[in-house]
């Protein structure tokens, strides 16, 4: 646990996570690149891409804002029968499997709206909930191993890990949303 509360430790502690994790970013931008034309040839799907993103990010924040929290408390183990844990990457699941249908709903509303549907509601629906679900997954992973190693490394939780998550999560959530879409629509 970090001893020194300052501006000075704070920044020490992340500003270098924060240059790699631009690195990270600069990647998740050039899979976006590649994905461009079917993003252009399907505006839903381009409809989903930053609400996939956003509300991965936004499980993973919560999750971290959890885990950190349980951390200060010394309520958390990290051990692999932790009730604690287990309840809360099972919440982020379950509330990745009750949003996701709102986003991928929503989507198709949208461009339905705008007269631009080109793909059927189940689609879009199926990719939606089937990207949300992963993600949510590692989403958890992500989120459990990195207050697991800011713990092992004597860092604040709270300084590294929401950005740690939101970060990995925009591009695992662009690589996500771009292979589910290999599977899920047509050619």
């Amino acid at each position: 646990m970090p001893t020194e509360w300052t501006v000075r430790a704070i920044t020490r502690a992340t500003l270098p996570v924060l240059l790699a994790l631009t690195l990270v970013e600069i990647g998740s931008g050039l899979v976006l690149g590649s994905f461009e034309a079917t993003l252009l040839r399907y505006p839903s799907l381009l409809v989903l891409v930053p609400v996939t993103i956003g509300t991965a990010g936004n499980l993973g924040s919560v999750l971290a804002a959890r885990l950190s929290t349980a951390f200060h408390l010394g309520t958390l183990s990290f051990a692999p029968d932790d009730e604690h844990l287990a309840g809360n990457a099972l919440a982020t699941v379950a509330m990745a499997l009750t949003v996701f249908p709102f986003v991928g709903g929503g989507a198709w509303a949208l461009t339905a709206l705008a007269g631009e549907t080109r793909l059927a509601f189940g689609t879009v629906l199926a990719v939606s909930v089937t990207s949300g679900a992963v993600l949510a997954v590692l989403a958890v992973v992500v989120t459990v191993l990195a207050t697991y190693l800011a713990y092992r490394f004597g860092l604040d939780p709270d300084d590294v890990v929401i950005p740690v998550v939101t970060n990995t999560c925009d591009v695992l959530g662009v690589v996500v949303l771009f292979l589910v879409v290999q599977v899920l629509v047509p050619a």
